[in-house]
């Protein structure tokens, strides 16, 4: 098991994300944290509809108006907090959670 040291809490500004990528198995794998409304979350970049990235690989996850998060492929809408697909191809779905260990003000997340 090994760590991936994230980001420090204070660069995970409110409506903000932060990509990291681990591997799970043979795969490498993206996941994303953020902040929403104070509270962190964390989640694998992988849409619930299509399984490809949320993102354009620019880092953009919230919507213009900054309460929801989106794929910008087509335009599933989750909730930041819960991962809960609200509108879309895939509503009622969710996304995929990530654990993340805050330690001394910096984030980590623990690969298998």
């Amino acid at each position: 098991m090994s760590r991936i040291r994230i980001a420090t809490l204070e660069e995970i500004e409110e409506g903000k994300t932060i990509k990291f990528s681990f591997t799970r198995g043979e795969r490498l794998v993206e996941g994303f944290v953020g902040r929403f409304k104070g509270k962190l979350f964390a989640y694998e970049n992988t849409c619930r509809h299509i399984p490809i990235s949320l993102d354009y690989g620019d880092n953009r996850f919230f919507t213009n108006q900054g309460d929801a998060l989106m794929c910008q492929t087509h335009g599933a809408v989750y909730e930041p907090d819960t991962g809960l697909c609200t509108r879309g191809p895939c509503a009622g779905a969710s996304l995929f959670p990530l654990e993340v260990v805050e330690e001394d003000g910096v984030l980590w997340f623990e690969e298998d």
